[in-house]
């Protein structure tokens, strides 16, 4: 039997060698660091302020933990702790009485010479425990990898190792809490200095779209931002466009803080939970070629049009652009898949199409929709990249006479809303006046036709919610032919390309 009351499956000869090493080996520990920092603990309760980041399961003495648990605890109330009084709180802890009773204690804190090497005995202590953690999921991992019995298979397997290592490492950082106002400064300067040496551009990556990051300076890293909008408004459009966009202007180089990495566009990663891989390329190639998608899926070009295709796909095929079209992924594995992609190629921008196509762990959906957006969230502060995840809109817009959407036709829009930094609307009024065509010939037709010009082939980006900037309408151009948006060639540009 193994440690924890694992039974070990059947193996030949190089699982029982594995097995063997696996019981063979004494987990790491330090027993005299732990009693070294209770005793500077119980002679000077302030050291318990500077070794915050560990709990009692960082402890590998029971014990132990349980003496630091009781320690904090009452320290944390202001409430004195010393051998003295904590005796009548531990006089029955048979573990104690093991060890020598309460009179333990008092050791522990002659034995404590000195209280300033108490934050490296802490960090000593936190470090083993994170190493006992890790060695507890390699023998996890090695007990679902020999059972012939597991039902997962190897690539499951693999997602489900890479979800426990990542959590251990999310859990072992032991920095973290305040920052000084002097640090903070320094990276709001060193933020608003890359805007600047861009000409006062973009502090953010450019979404490729003048008149957009005008208005947003850029695509901001650790910003969630929420792309929502009825059907056929072209939300996959555009952010398809987009990440071809960064992808296109990428280049490597050595970054203002001399590290390496993207100098100019990025590296995106696109989970795609509706479309194939295959159609979000064609799109692509049917923006970048010009010729239109529906010609594409039938195969009805003529020379130049392939010609064309054939051309863009060969410029295309570097482009550090993947996807990801696997459906319903739960939010934990698009999180380790996200982190994988960094690791591996690096990642500048992520997005997800789309956000309602997730799958979280709770059973009420509003609770699910959170803890999917809290994700997002959390990932690209972790990654420190933008993410856009694209959102569907609910059906009350349409019994509106005004059809612009805003932020209560979010479905679930309570932890969407709250959780964004940006959410943006795509709207095209050509999608609903299209629809509202009067009978050919008479005068409501002719009206009718003059409105369908005013709105040909124009789009808005409307910006309901903004953390760091003004909300708004940005006005794009959309061919629909090549499902392209592009800037609006008009006089508008002098006046910052949008409306207040």
């Amino acid at each position: 039997m193994a440690d924890g009351g694992l039974e070990l499956p059947p193996a030949g000869d190089v699982s029982a060698q594995l097995k063997n090493e696996l019981l063979g080996k004494t987990l790491p520990h330090n027993i005299e660091a732990e009693q070294a920092l209770l005793g500077a603990i119980l002679i000077n309760n302030e050291v318990a302020d500077r070794v915050a980041f560990l709990t009692s399961e960082h402890f590998f003495d029971p014990v132990h933990g349980r003496i630091f648990e009781l320690l904090r605890r009452r320290i944390g109330k202001g409430i004195l702790a010393t051998p003295t009084t904590l005796k009548t709180l531990l006089e029955d802890d048979t573990g104690l009485q093991e060890l020598g009773g309460v009179d333990y204690l008092g050791r522990m804190a002659k034995k404590a010479i000195t209280i300033f090497n108490a934050k490296d005995y802490a960090q000593t202590i936190y470090d083993l425990a994170m190493r006992r953690k890790l060695a507890e999921v390699g023998e996890t991992i090695t007990l679902n990898a020999l059972n012939g019995a597991n039902e997962e298979t190897p690539n499951e397997q693999i997602t489900d190792a890479e979800a426990r290592l990542y959590k251990l490492a999310e859990a072992g950082n032991a920095e973290g809490g305040f920052v000084s106002f002097k640090k903070a400064l320094v990276e709001a300067v060193e933020t608003a200095n890359a805007a600047y040496q861009r000409d006062g551009g973009l502090a953010g990556l450019s979404t490729g779209l003048t008149d957009m990051d005008l208005k947003m300076g850029g695509l901001h890293p650790s910003d969630l931002l929420i792309l929502a909008g009825r059907p056929s408004m072209g939300k996959t459009a555009l952010v398809t466009n987009l990440a071809f966009n960064v992808a296109k202007a990428y280049q490597r180089g050595i970054r203002s803080d001399g590290t390496e990495g993207a100098i100019n566009g990025g590296v995106v990663g696109f989970f795609s939970l509706e479309m194939s891989a295959e159609q979000l390329a064609t799109r692509i190639l049917s923006e970048q070629a010009q010729v239109a998608s529906e010609k594409i899926r039938k195969g009805d070009m003529d020379e130049d049009e392939f010609r064309r295709f054939v051309e863009s796909a060969q410029a295309l095929e570097n482009a550090p652009l993947f996807i990801d079209d696997t459906p319903a992924l739960h939010i934990s594995t698009l999180t380790a898949r996200a982190r994988r992609l960094k690791r591996q190629h690096g990642l500048d921008l992520l997005i997800v199409d789309y956000l309602q196509l997730c799958r979280g762990s709770a059973e009420n959906r509003v609770q699910e929709i959170s803890e999917i957006t809290q994700g997002m969230k959390a990932i690209a502060k972790e990654l420190n990249i933008p993410v856009i995840a694209l959102s569907q809109l609910s059906r009350q817009v349409e019994n509106r006479d005004d059809k612009r959407p805003q932020l209560s036709d979010l479905r679930e829009s309570g932890s969407i809303e709250q959780d964004a930094d940006v959410v943006m609307f795509v709207y095209r009024e050509e999608y609903y006046v299209g629809r509202m065509e009067p009978t050919e010939g008479t005068a409501e037709h002719a009206e009718w036709q003059q409105k369908m010009e005013q709105v040909h082939n124009l789009a808005e980006v409307i910006l309901g919610k903004q953390r760091h900037g003004p909300i708004g309408s940005i006005k794009l151009m959309f061919d629909s032919r090549y499902t392209r948006f592009s800037d609006l060639a008009r006089d508008h540009h002098a006046r910052g390309g949008y409306d207040e």
